[in-house]
């Protein structure tokens, strides 16, 4: 998607009303277009801390013209998912993917990290539980190694 009048439209299909029930929202998430008029400009407000931020703008829920009560987050959240992949990304996704140069950090050196940042893509195995195997003490676990305890 590209357009906010696009994501309106699919709003609209979604949990009825019309195109201008929705637009003022999609239109809030794109402004930053005004700064960066390609796929960046989505770095400063489409990810989870935007949608909160939209719902301290817009309130948490508005009222289409059917009657009906739509959160806010839901139509953030159709948005973000239409134009990241079906992915909603946590501002730490965004960041991490900057290059520092040194006049952001103003002359302080940079340290790299202890341990490279990898992307978090969702999976469906994060949302399984992982079987206990039988026989194991159930025990806190860190990672994959039993925690040792002196007996």
């Amino acid at each position: 998607m590209s357009h906010p009048l696009h994501h309106a439209a699919v709003s609209v299909k979604l949990w009825g009303g019309v195109v201008d029930d929705y637009l003022h929202i999609h239109d809030w998430l794109d402004s930053t277009k005004e700064s960066f008029a390609d796929f960046r400009h989505r770095a400063l407000r489409h990810h989870s801390q935007g949608i909160f931020e939209a719902e301290r703008v817009f309130g948490h829920a508005i009222r289409n013209t059917d009657g009906k009560l739509v959160p806010v987050r839901y139509i953030c959240e159709q948005h973000i998912k239409e134009d990241c992949g079906g992915f909603i990304p946590t501002v730490a996704d965004w960041f991490r993917n900057i290059r520092p140069e040194s006049w952001m950090s103003r002359g302080y050196r940079i340290e790299p990290a202890a341990e490279p940042c990898t992307p978090i893509l969702p999976t469906r195995r994060l949302l399984t539980a992982r079987p206990r195997r039988s026989g194991t003490n159930p025990a806190p676990r860190t990672g994959n190694r039993p925690i040792r305890t002196s007996s």
